[in-house]
């Protein structure tokens, strides 16, 4: 059996362990309340408005279960997954319909905002990616699908696909007050009790969450209107993306790794240890285990927005 669920060659390390994922992650969550429905059912069956910031560790949970922890791990943590969604329900105010959390529609959002969302922050901050590379990436999450209940065949395989999707969602998506309450929370979160020590450094937050927002494709930040728009915003995101970016490379791992669960640090560690016992090379974290021996930056130019919805 193969250590871990994605192999570290794969496109998925190469976009997972960067830590530009902390602006793709929240700019998930805010593309994907955007969906009216999705977005009711996250409002009315989780904890978000209490604890905004738990919602994001628990999907960087399961992005790193689902990229770097065994196969037994991730088929775990899925049927967990699968076993809560299905025993929860929501109706839709504006039509009065009943829903399930586990509604295809509504894991087929999901999935692709977040994939489309990784892959495109990735790709702005700097993640040098072919256009082969890209169809990869989208391919290879195809897999991570079915721990949330769907078929490889029921999402995106490729980004010509992905786009279509996209286009296709697009004119059932709105700004609702929850989802632009949802946004201001991601923008300013509730520091959790367990990370109560970070509290006098919320204010850092603020450049995350504002950063998330301003990736947003045009159409969105102007559905949500949270935050005014400037002149020569969309390159200005992108530099100051990259530069965030690099600040976020200089943290040591030991203190980066802080702002995570235990269980997801415990799952790390677990994962290093398959992989130094199937004969690979570990210095200093997995990222520089995939930057020394298996990830040079291609000499080719990254296409040019991937997965803009």
């Amino acid at each position: 059996m193969q250590p871990t669920v994605a192999a570290p060659e794969s496109v998925t390390w190469k976009i997972h362990l960067d830590r530009s994922m902390w602006v793709a992650g929240v700019r998930a969550l805010m593309l994907q309340a955007l969906h009216p429905v999705a977005m009711q059912g996250v409002w009315q069956r989780s904890d978000f408005r209490s604890d905004p910031t738990g919602r994001l560790l628990r999907t960087a949970h399961f992005v790193a279960v689902t990229t770097y922890g065994s196969p037994v791990e991730a088929d775990e943590l899925g049927e967990r997954v699968r076993r809560v969604h299905r025993a929860l329900s929501f109706t839709d105010p504006a039509t009065g319909r009943r829903h399930r959390v586990d509604q295809h529609d509504l894991l087929v959002w999901v999935h692709c905002a977040e994939v489309s969302s990784y892959l495109e922050t990735a790709h702005r901050a700097g993640v040098a990616l072919t256009g082969r590379e890209v169809d990869r990436y989208i391919d290879e999450q195809s897999h991570t699908a079915t721990y949330v209940g769907l078929s490889r065949e029921d999402v995106p395989r490729g980004l010509a696909d992905m786009r279509r999707y996209l286009a296709s969602v697009r004119p059932s998506l709105r700004a609702t007050p929850e989802a632009r309450q949802a946004v201001r929370f991601l923008l300013w979160p509730k520091v959790p009790e367990h990370l109560s020590w970070l509290a006098p450094l919320k204010p850092l937050w603020f450049p995350v969450g504002a950063l998330s927002y301003a990736t947003l494709p045009a159409w969105a930040r102007r559905a949500y209107a949270v935050l005014p728009e400037v002149p020569g915003g969309e390159a200005a995101a992108t530099a100051s993306l990259r530069v965030l970016r690099t600040a976020l490379n200089q943290v040591p791992e030991r203190y980066y790794n802080l702002v995570f669960d235990e269980a997801t640090v415990r799952s790390a560690d677990e994962a290093r240890q398959r992989l130094l016992e199937a004969g690979y090379e570990i210095e200093n974290g997995f990222r520089a285990l995939r930057a020394r021996t298996l990830f040079r930056a291609p000499s080719v130019p990254p296409p040019r927005a991937p997965a803009e919805a």
